[in-house]
C-alpha cells in the first residue's frame, strides 16, 4: 500500500464489520484516524490496537449516536475544534429492519434508521465536502449496497435509505468531475457482520450466503483510492446481480429478492434452491438484453445512445457463462413471462447480430 503519513481519514461506524476492516486498511496506509461510533471503549481498543500493529500516530475517538438530531454537525465542530483536516471521509455506520412494512416493523426505530443512513450520512458529506472543495482535495467513501438498485420485501425502508445514498453518490460523482476531490458508492451484497442480528433478520436465507467484511472493504478502499465512481465487490456472481437489477422487470427482482430475504424453511420442507432463482433471472437479463437491442434499431439517434450505454455497461460485467445459464432456465423464464415471450422467440436467430451491432 501507499504510506500516507500525515492525512487522516474519518471514519463513522469504525467499531465492527465493514467499517472496522476499513479503518485497519487505512491504518496499514499510515493514515492518522478519528473513529466515531456509540462505544468509545471499542474504539479506544481499536485504536490502540492500530497504534501497536501499524504504528498510527493519532487516533481521535468521537462517542456519538449518529442517529440523533444534529449528531454529524457536533462531529465535525468536535474535529474542527481539535484542529484536524479530514483529507477522507467514510460514512460507514447504518442499520437495518426486517419485516413486513405495515404490520411488523416500529416507526421510532425506522425513523432512527432513516436519519443514521440518510440524513447524518447527508450532513456528514454536506459538511467535510465543503472543507475539501476549499482545498480541493480529499476523497469520501459511501457505504450504499447491491439493494440500493433493486426492490427488497421485508426491507423495504432499509433498501429505500441506500436508493438514496447510491443516487445521491452518483449525483455528486458529476458535480465534483472537474474537481481533485471524488466520491465513491460501496455496493456490497450481504457481508458477514452483526448486521443481520440487529435488524431481526438472523434467520433469513440471505444468511447462508454472506460475503467477507475483509474482502468488500479491501474492493472498496481500493475503488475509493483509485476515484472511481462505484463498486461492487465479489467478482462476476455480484455484479451480474447488478446488470440483472439494471435489465430485469421490477416484479420479478422483488420475487426474488422477497424469496432471499424470507424465513429458513424448516429442515424437512422442500424449496427451489437460492442458486435456482437467480439462475432464472439471469435468463429474464438475457431476454430484457435482447429486448433492449430490439428497441436500439428502432430508437431515435438520441435513444440509440442510451441503448449503446446500456448494453455496453452489460458487456462489461457478464461473461459467456451467463449462456449456459439461459439454457437451463430459459423454459422456466419464458412460462414466467408471457410478455417477452414472442420477442426472445421472433428475434432468438438474430440475437448476435443485433447484440454485435449494438456494442460496436
Amino acid at each position: 500500500m501507499n504510506s500516507e503519513t500525515g492525512k487522516t481519514a474519518l471514519i463513522t461506524g469504525a467499531s465492527s464489520g465493514i467499517g472496522q476492516e476499513l479503518a485497519k486498511l487505512f491504518a496499514q496506509d499510515g493514515y492518522n484516524l478519528v473513529l466515531v461510533g456509540r462505544s468509545d471503549e471499542k474504539l479506544d481498543r481499536l485504536g490502540e490496537v492500530f497504534k501497536s500493529n501499524y504504528g498510527t500516530d493519532q487516533v481521535t475517538v468521537i462517542t456519538k449516536d449518529l442517529s440523533q438530531e444534529d449528531a454529524a454537525q457536533d462531529v465535525y465542530n468536535q474535529v474542527k475544534a481539535k484542529g484536524i483536516t479530514v483529507n477522507v471521509l467514510v460514512n460507514d455506520a447504518g442499520v437495518g429492519l426486517y419485516g413486513l412494512f405495515a404490520t411488523d416493523t416500529d416507526w421510532e426505530r425506522e425513523k432512527s434508521m432513516i436519519h443514521l443512513n440518510v440524513l447524518s450520512l447527508t450532513q456528514m458529506t454536506k459538511l467535510f465536502l465543503y472543507d475539501m472543495l476549499a482545498r480541493n482535495e480529499g476523497k469520501i467513501l459511501n457505504l450504499a449496497s447491491l439493494l440500493s438498485i433493486t426492490p427488497s420485501p421485508l426491507m423495504a425502508v432499509y433498501a429505500g435509505t441506500k436508493a438514496y445514498v447510491y443516487n445521491f453518490t452518483q449525483s455528486l460523482v458529476n458535480e465534483l468531475k472537474d474537481t481533485n476531490v471524488s466520491i465513491t458508492a460501496l455496493l456490497p451484497n450481504a457481508t458477514d457482520t452483526d448486521f443481520f442480528n440487529k435488524a431481526n433478520a438472523e434467520n433469513t436465507k440471505i444468511t447462508d450466503e454472506l460475503q467477507d467484511p475483509v474482502m468488500v472493504a479491501k474492493a472498496g478502499y481500493d475503488a475509493l483510492m483509485a476515484g472511481k465512481p462505484k463498486v461492487v465487490p465479489g467478482g462476476l456472481k455480484n455484479k451480474s446481480y447488478e446488470v440483472m437489477a439494471y435489465v430485469a422487470p421490477q416484479e420479478a427482482l422483488a420475487a426474488l429478492m422477497r424469496d432471499k430475504m424470507s424465513q429458513k424453511p424448516e429442515p424437512e420442507e422442500k424449496e427451489p434452491t437460492i442458486s435456482l432463482a437467480w439462475g432464472i433471472g439471469f435468463g429474464i437479463a438475457v431476454i430484457a438484453g435482447i429486448a433492449l437491442t430490439i428497441g436500439y434499431k428502432n430508437a431515435s439517434p438520441y435513444d440509440k445512445v442510451r441503448y449503446k450505454y446500456k448494453a455496453k455497461s452489460a458487456g462489461d460485467a457478464l461473461s459467456n457463462t451467463l449462456s449456459s445459464v439461459f439454457d437451463k432456465v430459459a423454459h422456466s423464464v419464458v412460462d414466467a413471462y408471457q410478455t417477452t415471450k414472442g420477442k426472445a422467440e421472433k428475434f432468438a436467430h438474430k440475437e448476435e447480430e443485433m447484440l454485435e451491432e449494438a456494442t460496436a
